[in-house]
């Protein structure tokens, strides 16, 4: 294949910007992931930490439902979900409809919900807030990440931390590395080109430059997961049976992204730390059905990636991790859509967990200017997978930070 014409293929994919992100970062392919299972410098008995992020700023109050405040209803008099449509976890809570596999998770105490989540002075900004939950450092910016911080001393190796995301997330930023990218979502790929062209374009070259032959492997890697996911339905291919329609349009991008952190679990890699999305959470007009279907393939995606963990000795040590920049305001907008908010729910899963409530849950009447106020700090929550997971001082990581979400890992 021409070098140049395989050359702005890969650069029109998308796939050589992401191998030349940074000196410390870069594109891998999921071979070189794979490489690393049975380093015998992973700690005996290490655990895993799976980062869920939901981009857009998730409705916390249509997603953990206080349904018998009639508080909740009175500010949302056609938004709000009428008690029989909650999956009750409790007489006052219970989960959105679409969070059935998260519900069956919670009474088998496999999922922790963390109540009215924030940090000090809340940022309304999507740009933000998420750099500040990613960095963890809402007093000032800082232009590295919690887990990019925990990578510097974890070791040099980019691969200690990976995102199955199509760029490298501030989260995994360090000073002196950064976490490695593996890109994952077959629509990058030109639909009636024959595989084995689509193959060829991802053949080592003699002579080519090293980011470019890496970019090569990332681009085999696509075209390796797209048709393992058009050969499988979305549900089997996150390894639990076939599912009812979620009304996605299609095969999830989330699930595709938790079945190579499955694969490289299962393999015993030497990665620690994981990176996955899932965005449209900015919900400002006609909310219910667009999160709901949103929810649906969250809870789709995560928890049958937690079934799948269940079933070997490195899955059970793996703990899944799910925020969003900012919950919405309490009351519905005038287009049936939320707006920016503040304090949310984070949720925690996993053999690891122990499951229940955490936190306080923020009145709906005692409101900052309309907004909730926040009773966890969302380092405490940081501290605890720093330590309970990672095994790692989260003082170090966080700026001396002190706070703890106690008992919530085993």
């Amino acid at each position: 294949m021409d070098t140049v014409t395989r050359r702005r293929f890969l650069r029109r994919a998308g796939v050589a910007g992401a191998a030349a992100l940074a000196a410390g970062a870069g594109g891998y392919a999921l071979s070189d992931i794979l490489a690393t299972a049975g380093r015998h410098d992973t700690p005996a008995g290490a655990g895993s930490l799976v980062l869920v992020t939901l981009y857009g700023g998730n409705d916390g109050l249509n997603t953990v439902i206080p349904y018998a405040d009639s508080a909740y209803h009175a500010a949302r008099p056609d938004l709000a979900y009428r008690p029989e449509e909650v999956l009750r976890l409790d007489d006052a809570i219970g989960l959105n409809p679409g969070m059935k596999g998260f519900a069956a998770l919670y009474a088998q105490g496999r999922l922790a919900i963390v109540s009215g989540v924030e940090y000090p002075k809340p940022d309304h900004s999507h740009f933000r807030s998420m750099d500040i939950w990613q960095s963890a450092s809402p007093a000032a910016p800082v232009h590295t990440g919690w887990l990019g911080r925990w990578l510097d001393g974890a070791g040099a190796d980019p691969r200690l931390a990976v995102s199955f995301e199509p760029v490298l997330p501030v989260v995994l930023a360090g000073e002196r590395t950064a976490g490695a990218v593996v890109p994952v979502g077959g629509d990058v790929l030109p639909r009636g080109t024959a595989t084995a062209t689509l193959s060829a374009l991802g053949a080592p070259s003699a002579g080519e430059p090293p980011l470019q032959a890496r970019a090569a492997r990332c681009f085999a890697d696509l075209v390796s997961v797209d048709a393992m996911l058009d050969a499988v339905p979305p549900a089997a291919a996150a390894g639990s049976p076939p599912a009812d329609p979620t009304g996605t349009g299609g095969r999830s991008a989330l699930a595709a992204q938790l079945d190579l952190v499955a694969r490289c679990v299962e393999a015993g890699v030497a990665t620690r730390a994981y990176s996955v999305s899932l965005g449209g959470f900015d919900t400002h007009a006609d909310e219910r059905d667009a999160q709901q279907r949103l929810l649906t393939e969250l809870d789709t995606a995560v928890s049958a990636f937690v079934r799948r963990m269940a079933g070997s000795d490195r899955g059970r040590r793996v703990t899944v991790l799910i925020y969003s920049e900012f919950g919405r305001r309490v009351r519905a907008n005038a287009s049936q859509g939320t707006d920016h908010g503040t304090a949310s729910d984070m949720f925690l899963l996993g053999a690891p967990v122990h499951g229940g409530r955490y936190g306080q849950r923020p009145s709906l009447t005692d409101l900052d200017d309309g907004d909730l106020k926040a009773g966890t700090d969302f380092r405490d929550v940081y501290a605890a997978v720093l330590a309970g997971v990672l095994g790692t001082d989260p003082g170090r990581v966080l700026s001396g930070w002190r706070g703890r979400l106690a008992g919530v890992l085993r």
